[in-house]
């Protein structure tokens, strides 16, 4: 076990926002990426003493990031699982939308998952900040208090970060982005 409760904590506070964020990008779950990171300290403060201590960081990191594309894995077979039990009902059930209709909204989906994509990547190469930033506020949902806490700034700074952001993602991606949420 660890030495002292302090030699820990001061891990735990300087690394616990690497490893949720980890956890929620290969996740895409909040609520499990907080699990993950709980599930992560625990199996550091149980092997801490056996671990060595410049290994910390990639090794949190890599758990987390482990934890997470095992539950994702979870989580698509569980929907596989779904889909095959509609695809049975809907047998019995006449269709209600032609084949049509289901295969432009799953292309329109497929396009927009795609855009996301880009928009996200694009977003992390041009400033690393902004895309801190846009992941514990947008999808963390974090309040925007707690996110500039997280980042060490101020409030009014992650205001105008995310004004900054919100611009260059208009001048950027604007026509596309505005033809993705006209269509839904």
């Amino acid at each position: 076990m660890l030495t002292g409760n302090r030699e820990f904590n001061e891990i735990y506070k300087k690394y616990k926002n690497l490893v949720l964020q980890a956890a929620y990008i290969y996740s895409g779950d909040y609520t499990e990426a907080e699990d993950i990171t709980q599930d992560t300290f625990l199996k550091l403060y149980i092997g801490y003493d056996k671990m060595r201590k410049d290994n910390i960081p990639s090794w949190l990191y890599t758990t987390a990031k482990n934890a997470a594309l095992t539950y994702k894995k979870k989580q698509k077979r569980q929907i596989l699982d779904c889909d095959r039990e509609e695809d049975e009902k809907s047998v019995d059930e006449p269709a209600t939308k032609s084949a049509e209709e289901e295969f432009l909204r799953r292309t329109l989906e497929l396009e927009n998952s795609e855009l996301h994509r880009r928009i996200v990547a694009d977003m992390r190469k041009h400033n690393p900040r902004w895309y801190d930033a846009m992941i514990l506020v947008f999808y963390m949902e974090l309040p925007q208090a707690k996110a500039a806490e997280l980042m060490e700034i101020r409030v009014s700074a992650l205001h105008a970060m995310l004004h900054r952001m919100r611009n260059w993602l208009r001048k950027k991606y604007g026509v596309e982005y505005e033809e993705m949420n006209r269509e839904r």
